[in-house]
């Protein structure tokens, strides 16, 4: 296969409205999927499926980074990846802990591939297609393991939806810690982005249960409703602002395997 060449990397910028975003994306995955799971299983099919392969296919064969196609791509593969996670658990019947354990060997996996292959796994070089691959898939295994652990957390280890806020609420807070320490910029971002999920998820959860359930009882298409015109509103900021655009907000760090200092800031 080709392995074509971008101008510039085809990711955002890493700054705070990016956190927010993908937080979001991870909430509405959480309750669409459910959502689509209890009213129509074909109909979550297609969209869970088909708009995920649609969504991916959209932004392949791109040359350049949008902010709508690159988020709506985030979106559809947090709705894949609930599916994904969920899955095993409902047709093998596996525990959630088990299948966040295999889907954190499969993002091991796939990272030493990735590093082995190019020499870096910043989300700032990608800038070829074979590059691009690795990071969609590093993407989707990030959201499969993250529901997984939201799942193992609130249900196999019975913390409920609001402990499992507070846990992984604090949980995500410690590679921006250890980052401004000194830790590896791009270590710390994905273990980030892995966490976003089941802190996403377990809010969406929350907000969306019923009270019998531990949550607040909005019900998961209200819940989906109001994430997407939030989301909706932030990726029109971006497209609009370009604020988001490589460099807008950089903090330069050296990382180690890279051909040149490139930025991998948590955070504006």
């Amino acid at each position: 296969m080709q392995n074509r060449a971008f101008v510039s990397p085809k990711v955002p910028e890493v700054f705070l409205v990016f956190w927010a975003i993908k937080l979001l994306t991870t909430g509405i995955g959480e309750t669409a999927a459910d959502f689509m799971g209890t009213h129509s299983i074909p109909v979550a099919g297609v969209v869970g499926v088909g708009g995920f392969f649609a969504a991916l296919w959209w932004q392949l064969r791109a040359e350049t980074y949008h902010p709508v196609r690159y988020w709506v791509t985030v979106l559809m593969v947090a709705v894949f990846g609930t599916m994904i996670a969920d899955g095993p658990h409902v047709a093998l019947g596996t525990p959630y802990w088990f299948d966040a354990i295999v889907y954190l060997v499969l993002l091991c996996g796939l990272l030493t591939w990735w590093y082995r292959s190019e020499g870096t796994l910043s989300v700032h070089s990608i800038v070829t297609a074979r590059r691009e691959r690795f990071y969609w898939g590093t993407v989707l295994m990030t959201f499969g393991l993250g529901t997984a652990l939201g799942d193992a957390a609130a249900i196999n280890a019975g913390l409920g939806f609001g402990w499992s806020i507070v846990l992984f609420g604090a949980a995500i807070l410690v590679p921006l810690g250890i980052w401004r320490l000194g830790a590896p910029a791009v270590g710390c971002f994905w273990a980030s982005y892995a966490l976003t999920r089941p802190l996403g998820a377990s809010v969406a959860d929350f907000l969306a249960a019923k009270p019998s359930g531990g949550g607040l009882g909005w019900g998961t298409g209200p819940v989906t409703a109001i994430g997407l015109a939030i989301f909706a509103a932030l990726v029109a900021y971006v497209a609009v602002t370009h604020s988001d655009e490589e460099g807008a907000h950089r903090r330069t760090h050296e990382l180690p395997g890279d051909p040149e200092p490139e930025t991998e800031s948590l955070r504006s």
